[in-house]
């Protein structure tokens, strides 16, 4: 039976009909995901008097009430502008640090001998189950003895250390599955450890790196336990001023609206830039 009977016949019918409604499914859950972020954009462009007359849909049958002041309020509000710049100073170094360190950790992990290897891997993966609540006490009483209380530089060593042991067990084993050959044949060509980590194994891990950089910057971006405890309250990262506006609603939410959206649209940009790099990733970890 050729390809053109097969797709008329009722098995064919069936699967043509099978996977037009699963598309048709997957788009309207997209659609559906990205309801709240389409009413947000909307917000973010009506004045408080229109909000307060009713909800975000009324700009769809009146869209002259659409105006672009709430931004222009949102960039004269320096608490908002300067907790974006504190977000992106804490967000950025806890991330580099975290693929950095773990990438380092991950290959001695998998491929270096040293006495107590096994042990300290277990003791990596034990730190996964230790929630962050946890640690918030004894680490406040450590930061204000050293001077790292209300800090960035304490809010990205926190993020690093919590960080870190996802990135080493993520980034072990896959590097573990790195075809042994090719290593010792890097080996022989007289290539040492260093170089051979830098012109082997990452180029073969850039997926995986990639995954676990997105986790982490999204992770870090939308953190507020963190940032409420151990920020630095005179510059806070975005979420905690966002929730410092939320106690003046009735009279911020041109400034809340706006400033809410940008929080939101970083992540989201930074995940479909990167999408690509992420679903490889997963993918390659899925079948390893």
């Amino acid at each position: 039976m050729s390809a053109a009977t097969r797709s008329w016949s009722p098995q064919g019918l069936a699967a043509r009909l099978a996977g037009g409604a699963l598309r048709v499914f997957l788009v309207l859950a997209g659609l559906f995901w990205l309801l709240p972020t389409l009413g947000l954009l909307i917000s973010s462009f009506l004045s408080p008097t229109d909000l307060n007359r009713g909800g975000w849909w009324q700009a769809l049958s009146a869209p002259s009430r659409l105006t672009a002041d709430n931004y222009a309020h949102l960039l004269s509000n320096g608490t908002i502008t300067g907790s974006l710049l504190s977000t992106v100073a804490i967000t950025v170094p806890a991330t580099l640090l975290v693929v950095t360190l773990g990438a380092f950790a991950g290959y001695a992990f998998a491929w270096l001998e040293f006495p107590g290897r096994d042990w300290l891997f277990l003791i990596v993966v034990a730190l996964l189950v230790v929630p962050v609540q946890v640690a918030l006490i004894p680490v406040s009483e450590l930061f204000g003895a050293i001077g790292l209380f209300e800090t960035t530089a304490g809010v990205v060593l926190f993020h690093t250390a919590f960080g870190l042991p996802f990135a080493v067990f993520l980034l072990r084993n896959f590097f573990a599955e790195i075809p042994r050959e090719l290593l010792e044949a890097a080996r022989l060509d007289g290539a040492g450890e260093l170089r051979l980590f830098t012109r082997v194994v990452l180029p073969l891990g850039g997926p995986a790196i990639a995954s676990l950089g997105i986790f982490q910057f999204l992770w870090v971006w939308n953190d507020m336990l963190v940032a409420l405890v151990f920020a630095d309250s005179a510059h806070p990262p975005v979420t905690v001023a966002l929730q410092q506006q939320v106690r003046q609603f009735g009279n911020n939410i041109d400034v809340l609206a706006p400033g809410a959206f940008l929080s939101m649209v970083v992540p989201l940009v930074v995940f479909f830039a990167f999408q690509r790099q992420f679903v490889t990733g997963v993918m390659a970890g899925a079948v390893k």
